[in-house]
This record gives structure tokens, C-alpha cells and sequence, in this order.
């Protein structure tokens, strides 16, 4: 299943526009390369619906928010949502501010999206419509553990009937998940928490898999975050004792790459709900 979901990507070098925060722009470049599809990086709004008409996919990231982007955000969104192209939404640190949460329930009542990926603070902010997050990194106690999965499941399957969008929940466990089906995903590495924009990255390679399978969302947001937490591991066994998180980015960015579509199907560890 993951092999055919990756094949598609490689083979379809989908073209992905990414308005996304200035820290990870050029990781989520090179992710997006590394997977086999094509980035591009325009957030003017006289230009924003231009540019996402090319494109086979739209990915919006509000980590570094601010109001001239907020209505690039809305138009690219409902040009993405006239031609049917799958739009995903990072919602960076939503809770952390009035500006990030208000701006995140704007975009929700604006654009129909496919995909919605944060922590699991960010979703709950989200769910809810008020809440609070540690900067752009979950809560301490929304962590999400084998004593609480059920409940968590059971939440990401109601949030996703409530949205009409996939919502993928990121954590020591992955939670991708429709109305009906839920992925719990336990590829990755704790390292993985010490790079910034990880989940920036994460979010743009689930909008070129999805744009590859339009008519496989759930599965192919599932087979992208499996595909970055086996890169998260690959990249661990990589480092020497004179390595860091730098270097880590790098060795991630290098397993995408290098990943073929066999591999992440071999790779992958996950279990339905």
C-alpha cells in the first residue's frame, strides 16, 4: 500500500505551493525535492491564486504569522478549494496567541481542507476553538501515550467528521485519522524534537502525497508521516559521536532522498483503529 502511495509521488513530481513560515522555507524546499516533487514559495496575495492554479497541491503554515499573509493564506486557500486541489494546514502554535488562534479559525471557516497536522495541542486549540500551547510545541500533559490513545483516537475521528479533513496528530505516537479509520504511527526518534521544523517539513511532503493520491487521503497522509519518521530513524543510526541536531536535519533531508518506495513499505510500523 505505502509502496504505490510513494510511487506515485516519484513518479508524478507533483508541484507543491507552499506559504509557510521564513525558519523552515528552505527545508521544506528540500524535503519536498528529496520526496521527488517540485516547491514553490510565493505569499504575495496579488500573486497567491495565480500561483496555486499551477500547482497540484496547496500547503499553509501560520509559524511565522503575520497580517500581510493572512489574506494570501484565504485566497490561495479558496482557489485551491474551485479547481479541487488538496489543501493542507499547519497550524503552528495555535493557542499561543490570539492572533495565531484567531487566524487558524478564520482559515478553518474559509477553505475546506484536506489534511489539518499539528501536535496535539494545536488540534485540541483547533477542536475547541481556545486552549494554549508551549510556543509552537505541545503541552506537557496533551502528550500522547499508550495510557491515553484510545481517547485521542476516538477524539482525531470526531474532529475529522466535524472538519471533512483528515487530521494527522503528530507526537511520540502518530495519529492519522478520518472518521472511520485511524492510523497510530510509531516510526520516528526523540531526536527528532531537537531539529526545528520537522513538522514544517512533515506537512509539506504530506501535501505532495496527497496531491499525488487525490482519492487516497487518509492513506497517503498516513504513508508521508510513516515515510518521515523512518527518515527520522535512518538518519539516527547515521550520526557519529561528533554528530548533532544539524547534522541530523541534513541526514533526514538525505533519507527522503534516498528512501525508495520499498523501503517505506518494509519500514513502516503502524496499526489500524
Amino acid at each position: 500500500m505505502w509502496k504505490e502511495i510513494f510511487e506515485n509521488v516519484r513518479n508524478q513530481t507533483p508541484l507543491i505551493h507552499n506559504i509557510t513560515n521564513y525558519v523552515t522555507v528552505n527545508d521544506c524546499a528540500n524535503i519536498l525535492l528529496a520526496c521527488g516533487a517540485s516547491p514553490i514559495m510565493a505569499d504575495d496575495e496579488t500573486e497567491v491564486a495565480e500561483i496555486t492554479s499551477i500547482c497540484s497541491g496547496l500547503h499553509i503554515n501560520i509559524g511565522t504569522l503575520n497580517r500581510r499573509t493572512i489574506a494570501s493564506m484565504i485566497s490561495a486557500g479558496k482557489q485551491s478549494n474551485a479547481l479541487n486541489h488538496p489543501v493542507v494546514l499547519d497550524p503552528v502554535g495555535a493557542g499561543a496567541s490570539r492572533l495565531r488562534t484567531d487566524t487558524a479559525m478564520q482559515l478553518l471557516q474559509n477553505i475546506r481542507f484536506s489534511v489539518i497536522r499539528g501536535n496535539i495541542s494545536e488540534i485540541k486549540v483547533l477542536a475547541l476553538g481556545t486552549g494554549s500551547t508551549n510556543g509552537v510545541d505541545a503541552g506537557a500533559a496533551d502528550h500522547i501515550t499508550e495510557y491515553c490513545l484510545d481517547e485521542t483516537v476516538a477524539f482525531a475521528k470526531e474532529f475529522a467528521h466535524k472538519t471533512g479533513a483528515v487530521i494527522a496528530i503528530t507526537g511520540a505516537i502518530d495519529i492519522v485519522a478520518d472518521s472511520q479509520t485511524a492510523y497510530c504511527i510509531r516510526n520516528g526518534h526523540p531526536m527528532m524534537s531537537s531539529v526545528t521544523g520537522t513538522g514544517c517539513q512533515l506537512s509539506s511532503l504530506t501535501s505532495a502525497f496527497v496531491a499525488a493520491n487525490p482519492e487516497q487521503v487518509t492513506t497517503a497522509t498516513a504513508a508521508a508521516v510513516c515515510a518521515m519518521g523512518y527518515a527520522g530513524e535512518i538518519a539516527y543510526a547515521r550520526l557519529s559521536s561528533l554528530d548533532g541536531n544539524s547534522t541530523y536535519r541534513n541526514y533526514i533531508i538525505d533519507a527522503i532522498y534516498r528512501m525508495t518506495p520499498q523501503m517505506l513499505e518494509e519500514g513502516a510500523k503502524y496499526e489500524v483503529r
